[in-house]
This record gives structure tokens, sequence and C-alpha cells, in this order.
């Protein structure tokens, strides 16, 4: 029993990394009765088949050196910018917790005397959008938690008196899972912890919340509820048309919540053209007095397209501060060029709150230039009180961070008047070459800018902000796609299935537009299919919490938190890619962006962070030529350690009877080898129902046979293996259906 004891213990503490061992067999070995009462016989391993079942032990190096692998051979080849470091101001977290900025003065008067009193300010507030609308318009959403927080302590001394910080919502929810592998729950609380002292902000669509699509009314207010208790304190709430129907769910449960309700009017048309009657002044100054009855402490004016003329931003600006009695916070984008020149005039109107970004990260379709708003009214009587000296170290560490997200930039590298002429939002605008392009129609640029405005026109002129500017985006290269014309798309048309898009926004889905739907074209688009003309989550089901919590729990083994179900009720399949994505590959959030996106060169070192107290330090020293298989070996020092490992070269074709086919150890569909040796025995066929546990096939090793095992029930679809062949250890034998 003594040596018993002692090889258990030796086994335990042994620690052996790189190769596959079977120490985790001989465990269950020494831990079993009848080995331990000395009962067993040679059919002991046959007889116990849970002997086989090990508890699979993560490998955190393997998964390190497999990412960084993996983006040598098939993405880099080795070749990546030089960077330079970006520098930040340190702070000690004392010197950031005893700052006192418009959170606490929220904390302390509440949402209704706390807009008060923003009205009644002379100085301009500053809304700085560059961890969200910022990086969405210029970078396509990929700027990562690691880069944020980082200088987040020196945002939060140095922006002490900005009014808020835009860093959530819009499309950063679902990018985070999707390409960054990261929870947007987990930067909030990250941000919230080093901001203490400013107002977090964020965009949310309405009855469309972080989606893109309408939702029921449960799911809005859940997500709505759980966003202010995890740090959210201004919800800037926009519809796509201005269907303040669209807006009633998220504003009221703003409402309930006691954040700052700020409901917004897209901002389209131009109400300095006369000739323009659908979006004139009356119509904002309507919408204006609507949005403020219903209870939004601040009106918001989303020019998302940057189509509001300095000229005009005055006009409007000063007819609705007569208008109504709550603060006015003016968005815009800067892709004309003349975004600086709209929040001065604004400014100069009367505007309470502007929003805009580091100069290093404004311009084109981004926000006007902070640093130079800032300095610009520097002395007069709408004094931000923000000191540009300090600002200008905020704006120098994101001057250096941003090369490392060129990959993700669009082409457009100059401002452009012809904003004006086709209203294309400036997200969309930076994304809608690279689309068309996808679509082999990039020869034919120009040609889908002037349709955009064509079927801008078709559809009645209508509000173009995620979702609907995707309706007209997608209708427009359709119609180019297939030479459709406003004239010939009656009959041309009559028998082609429109876009998704399209086709959801003409049966209501997406609200309704001021001015109705242009009938003709509806009954085209919708051929037989009713349109609704109610607020489509009144005819949604609500969302059944529980079954999503079950499922968590059961099928991805979550505790089904209320952050996990929301995000599964948003987004179920990317919120689950995410999760299986984590566990198979590694979590890497805290990995550096020059490393996470651009890999490391032979003969490079980095650190590997993964939290507090646990850094890895890897050097890539080698990456060998490619093997008749079509792997190449990559060598590595991880903490003074070379380690080996195999990464498949994607771009090499090997021949088939070369190719050796494993089956993934994630899905039990795919039964896999469980050690290296000679099928000896096929025990089932393909078409052939079996159940959980049932021997397919046996296999042996060193003159030991051992049963190989169904990890699912299931029908066997195809056998991979034949009576006789040698495998290796994981390589596929049976998939199940």
């Amino acid at each position: 029993m003594v040596k018993k004891r002692k090889a258990i213990r030796a086994l335990r503490e042994t620690d052996i990394k790189g190769v596959k061992t079977n120490i985790a067999f001989m465990l269950n070995v020494l831990n079993h009765p009848d080995f331990a009462s000395g009962t067993c016989d040679t059919g002991f391993i046959a007889d116990n088949p849970e002997l086989l079942d090990i508890e699979k032990v993560e490998d955190t190096e393997q998964k390190v050196m497999e990412f960084l692998g993996n983006k040598f051979v098939n993405e880099t080849k080795g070749v990546k910018p030089q960077f330079n470091v970006p520098v930040f101001p340190k702070f000690a977290p004392s010197e950031v917790e005893g700052l006192r900025g418009t959170k606490q003065m929220l904390d302390e008067m509440g949402a209704e005397k706390f807009s008060g009193w923003v009205h009644d300010q002379q100085k301009l507030f500053i809304t700085d959008t560059t961890m969200r609308d910022a990086q969405q318009s210029l970078m396509a959403t990929r700027v990562r938690t690691v880069d944020m927080e980082k200088i987040a302590p020196a945002v939060s001394v140095y922006g002490n008196d900005l009014f808020s910080l835009e860093m959530w919502g819009g499309a950063t929810f679902d990018t985070s899972y999707r390409f960054l592998k990261e929870s947007p729950w987990e930067r909030l609380d990250t941000l919230r912890k080093k901001m203490p002292n400013i107002l977090f902000q964020m965009l949310i669509r309405g009855a469309n919340g972080v989606g893109y699509k309408n939702y029921p009314d449960n799911v809005i207010r859940e997500f709505v509820k759980e966003a202010a208790r995890s740090g959210i304190d201004v919800f800037r709430i926009f519809d796509s048309l201005n269907w303040i129907q669209g807006m009633e769910i998220a504003l009221d449960e703003t409402l309930n919540q006691g954040k700052i309700a700020e409901a917004c009017i897209c901002y389209t048309g131009d109400i300095l053209d006369e000739s323009r009657e659908k979006y004139n002044l009356d119509y904002y100054v309507r919408m204006a007095k609507e949005l403020e009855r219903q209870g939004s402490h601040i009106l918001g004016i989303k020019d998302m397209s940057g189509l509001l003329k300095p000229m005009a931003a005055a006009k409007l600006i000063k007819t609705l501060k007569q208008e109504i009695g709550i603060p006015i916070h003016l968005h815009t984008h800067d892709t004309s060029g003349n975004g600086v020149a709209a929040i001065l005039m604004a400014a100069q109107a009367g505007v309470d709150i502007v929003d805009a970004a580091f100069n290093s990260m404004s311009g084109l379709t981004s926000q006007p230039a902070l640093n130079s708003v800032v300095a610009a009214l520097q002395n007069s009587d709408r004094d931000t009180g923000l000191d540009p000296d300090k600002l200008q170290k905020i704006a120098e560490y994101w001057r250096d961070v941003r090369p490392v997200y060129g990959g993700f930039e669009s082409e457009l590298v100059t401002s452009t008047a012809e904003i004006y002429k086709y209203e294309i939002p400036g997200g969309q605008y930076s994304n809608l070459k690279p689309q068309v392009e996808s679509f082999g129609l990039g020869y034919k640029f120009d040609e889908v800018k002037d349709m955009y405005k064509t079927v801008n026109a078709m559809l009645g002129d209508i509000v173009k902000v995620t979702p609907t500017s995707k309706v007209v985006g997608d209708m427009a290269i359709f119609m180019v796609q297939n030479e459709l014309t406003p004239e010939n798309i009656y009959e041309k048309a009559a028998g082609i299935d429109f876009p998704d898009s399209v086709v959801s926004y003409f049966e209501g889905m997406m609200g309704q537009p001021e001015g109705g739907f242009p009938e003709k074209l509806q009954k085209l688009v919708l051929k037989d299919k009713p349109a609704i003309t109610q607020r489509p989550g009144e005819l949604l089901p609500p969302e059944d919490f529980d079954d999503i919590r079950k499922y968590l729990q059961d099928s991805l083994g979550l505790e089904g938190t209320l952050r996990e179900v929301i995000s599964y009720a948003l987004y179920p399949k990317v919120y689950e890619d995410f999760v299986k994505s984590i566990r198979k590959d590694g979590n890497f959030r805290h990995m550096g962006s020059d490393i996470f996106f651009h890999g490391l060169s032979e003969g490079e070192t980095c650190e590997v962070k993964f939290e507090e107290g646990h850094i890895m330090m890897v050097k890539l020293q080698e990456v060998k030529a490619v093997d008749s298989e079509g792997n190449r070996e990559a060598i590595f020092e991880v903490n003074g350690n070379r380690r080996i490992i195999k990464i498949k070269d994607t771009s090499i074709t090997v021949n088939a009877h070369n190719a050796v086919l494993y089956a993934d150890v994630d899905d039990p569909m795919e039964i896999g080898a469980n050690i290296p040796g000679n099928i000896i025995k096929i025990l089932v066929k393909e078409g052939e129902t079996i159940a959980e546990n049932q021997p397919i096939a046996v296999i042996e090793a060193m003159k030991m046979e051992t049963n190989i095992l169904a990890l699912s029930a299931g029908v066997v679809e195809r056998i991979y293996v034949s009576e006789g062949q040698q495998v290796k250890a994981g390589e596929m034998i049976a998939k199940l259906k």
C-alpha cells in the first residue's frame, strides 16, 4: 500500500509537456479497487473500459505555440511590420480612485437633476468616442481591450472633465465575441475599474439591441438592466428609421434603471435645401418634442453619415434650443472634412455636448478631432476645461497603437465631399468598396455608389443607419449585379429573390419609415408575403431564459449566468462558437495586439500574459520546411525550455494516401484512436446504429489489445480505417451522425 501511494504521488508530481503520456491511464489503474486488491487478470483492461476515460489536461503552452505557429505558417510567413512601443502615462490606483467626475455627480444627483445641471452649464461638454465609434468607423471595430486598458488610467486623470466615454455597444458587442475572442462584458468590467470617475456611454439600436434584427421585448429589457448594473450610465438609443415606437422599450427600461436616457434623432437630408420637404426643420422639432415628452434626459442628434453641414448645424441647434428644455448632444462624422467646423458652429449655437475622438483616431469616417476642438475653444465662453497638453499624451499613445490595426483600415485616405451626394454612413462608406469587390463588381464601384442614391429615392428617401443602411447597400449591389434600373425592375425582377435584408425591411421587421413604404416596390419584393404595421416586438414571443440557461449548462457546461443567457439570446451561434473557441484554442485576451494580429518572426521573443502573475516568455526559434504530410515543424523556446510542434501548412496539397485525418477531440461524433497501434478488428459497419461506449474496433499495441469505444450514440456514417492498418494516436477511426 505504501509503495502504491508513492507511485501515485510520483506520477502526480511528474510534469511532462509537449508529448503525450500514459500517466493519467496509470493513475486510473493504480486507483482501481481490483488492481489494489490484486484480483485483476489479463482481461482487466478490456473489462474496465473506464480506465481509458482520461480527463483532458489543458496544456496552455501547447495552445500558445499552436496559435503562434499557425499565425506564422498560414498567415504572415514571418513577415511583419515594425511597430513603435506605445508610451502611456502611468498612475497609481490611488490617484485614480480619488477622482470625482460626471459619474459621481450622476450617482449623487440622479438622472433628472443631473440632466438639468448639464443644461445650465456654460462650457461645452465632450464625449470621447475613441474606444467605440472611432475605432468602429476606422478599423472595423477590431481594437482590443488590452490596448484600451493601458491608456485608461490616463484618460481617467487627464480627461476628468469629459462628459462621457462612448466605449460600448454598437458593433463592439458581437465583434468582441466573433473576431477578437474576448467578452464585451469583461471589457466593461475592466474599464469601469480603471476609469471610475467618468460616465460610460453605450449605443443601443432600440428594438435591435446590439444586434441587427428585432428582439423580443424581454431580451431588450434584460439587456438594459444588466448593462446598467455593469456600469453603463448613458444609453444612447436610436431607431434606424427614426420610428419612436422602435425606441420605446429601451427608453422605458433605461428610465426604470435610473440611468441617463439619450434618445436620438438620426439626421438625414439637408435642412438648408428647401426643396427637400421630408426631413425639414419642422420634422426634427416635432420629433425632439415627442422624445422629450416621453422622458428623455438628453436629446441626441445622430449624424451617422456626416451630412450635417456647419451652417445647418447652427440652424438646427439654435432652433432646437428654443423648442426643448433638455440638453442636446451632437454626434457627427468627419467624412466630408467639415466635422470640426460643424461642431464649432453648433457650440456657438448653444449645443451642450459634442462627440469627438482623440486626434490620432479622428477624421475621415471617424469623429472630428477632440484635441483640435479643445484647443479652438480655449479662452472662449465655451472653454471645455480640458488641458490640451495632457490630452496630447493620450493622442500620442493612440498614434503608436493605430498602425497595429492597419490591416483593418479602409482604402479611404482623404476626406470627401461626395458624402453629401450619396448620404452613405461613415462606417458603411469605408466598408462598401471591399463589399462590392467581394461580388466581383469592383470595377463598377462608382456605379454602385450612384445606385445607392437611386435606391434611396426608390425607397422613398429613408433614414440610413444600421440596419437600414445595409438594406440600401444590399439593394444597390443587387441592382447593379442584375442590371436593373428603376424603370425595368418591375419586369426583370418579378421572378428574382431579393436580398434578405430588403425583404425584412419591406415586411416591416425594421419598423415603419416616415411616409410609409412605396406600395408598388413593396409588392414586388414581398410577392405573397404579408407585411406588418405594428411594432415587431409585440409579435415576437418572449425569450425563454430558463430554457437557454439549461442549454448552456447541459450542452456547454456553463454556469448559465444572466450575462451568458443574454449573450446567447442576442447571438446564439456567435456566442456558442466563442465559448468553444476559447476552450479549444485558448484565451489570448491579454496577449499584445502586435503579436495577436501579426505573430512572431523567427528569432523574435515576446511575453504572453494570461492573468496577473502568469506570464510566459516565448521565442520562435525556427520554422522548418514542409514535410511529406504537409506539416512544418515550429521550434519554440518557452520559459527557457525547447519545444517542437507540427503545424499543418494549409497552402500545401498532399496526396490523399499520405494525409492523416485526426478526430476532433471536442466532437463526440468523431472517434479517434486512443493509442497508436494496429487495427486488428473492426466491430461495426457503416449505417449501423450503435450505443454510447459501444466498442467499434480493437487496436493492438505492444501485444496488448484495447477496445476503441464510441463516445456517443449514433449511426456509423463512415469508417476511415481497415483491419491491419497502422494508425496514430488521435487518428480518425469512424464518424457518427
